[in-house]
């Protein structure tokens, strides 16, 4: 959200509103507790339009919530990724009848997903996610190809976790509608956080003497300043599942990594890579 509310004024070239989430975040929430219980929503269409905007003019909106499909509980059960994401996406285009709405997200191994859902969770909850769900039989692409399924006029825009510090500035352009390469601000926030500060200094000074290089190129520069100063406390995972072998971690990023391969060929979906 910081990197996105630094670009506001960028953004307004392209008709681009990014409310703070504050604006959005509790009135969203208490809609759809609404309209879960049967009653109709507090508000829809235009009038929740008018209370998020609060006045100003936009042809998109860029709305971020980590919990649009439910709490961090609800996330993941029996192999199954965002078990309500449907009908949370049913809410959104009831309360939204008249715009078009296109989902970002983020995707991220299982080997990661899992220990991440776990840090927060209760020893009961540690216990059933452990009992109920098996990192080499989750599959984003199954989670894919339902919203497809059920949602074929939404466009999906999703990214790896993994790559987020190598791609941050194009999933800023592509959330924003702004032309690949375009000046963005933040565009390295996420790379100064695994590089040592050398490391950011000598490629910022490197990326400014070398205006003319594409998205590519730009990328291939990027690792090879992460290969010598990235800080191996920030790009290396301690994962606090016992349980796990090595071969079951290696099977698990195995089976990612081709779920990646087919969702990079799915209809109506965008797969942002490196």
């Amino acid at each position: 959200m910081k990197s996105l509310l630094r670009n506001k004024e960028i953004f307004v070239k392209t008709r681009t509103a990014v409310p703070g989430p504050g604006k959005y975040r509790d009135l969203i929430k208490g809609c759809i507790a609404a309209m879960e219980e049967g009653r109709p929503a507090d508000a829809q269409g235009q009038t929740l339009w008018d209370a998020i905007l609060d006045g100003e003019d936009a042809d998109r909106v860029i709305l971020s919530n980590p919990h649009f499909w439910g709490s961090q509980r609800m996330a993941l059960s029996d192999n199954q990724l965002y078990p309500h994401a449907e009908q949370r996406m049913s809410y959104l285009k009831q309360l939204f009848p008249q715009d078009d709405l296109h989902l970002h997200l983020s995707l991220r191994s299982p080997v990661g997903f899992i220990p991440a859902l776990l840090e927060k969770a209760n020893h009961q909850r540690k216990r059933e996610l452990r009992r109920d769900n098996d990192p080499l039989r989750i599959r984003w692409s199954e989670l894919l190809l339902r919203l497809r399924r059920n949602f074929p006029d939404i466009p999906i825009t999703v990214w790896c976790y993994e790559d987020l510090p190598m791609i941050w500035a194009q999933v800023i352009r592509y959330m924003g509608g702004i032309e690949p390469g375009a000046r963005i601000n933040g565009g390295m926030d996420l790379l100064s956080a695994i590089m040592s500060k050398e490391g950011m200094q000598r490629l910022r000074a490197y990326m400014h003497q070398h205006q003319d290089l594409n998205e590519e190129q730009k990328q291939r520069v990027t690792l090879a300043f992460l290969d010598k100063y990235a800080l191996d406390d920030e790009v290396e995972e301690e994962l606090d599942m016992p349980d796990w072998t090595d071969s079951i971690i290696e099977d698990a990023s195995d089976a990612y990594d081709r779920d990646l391969e087919l969702i990079d060929q799915l209809d109506g979906v965008t797969l942002i890579s490196t």
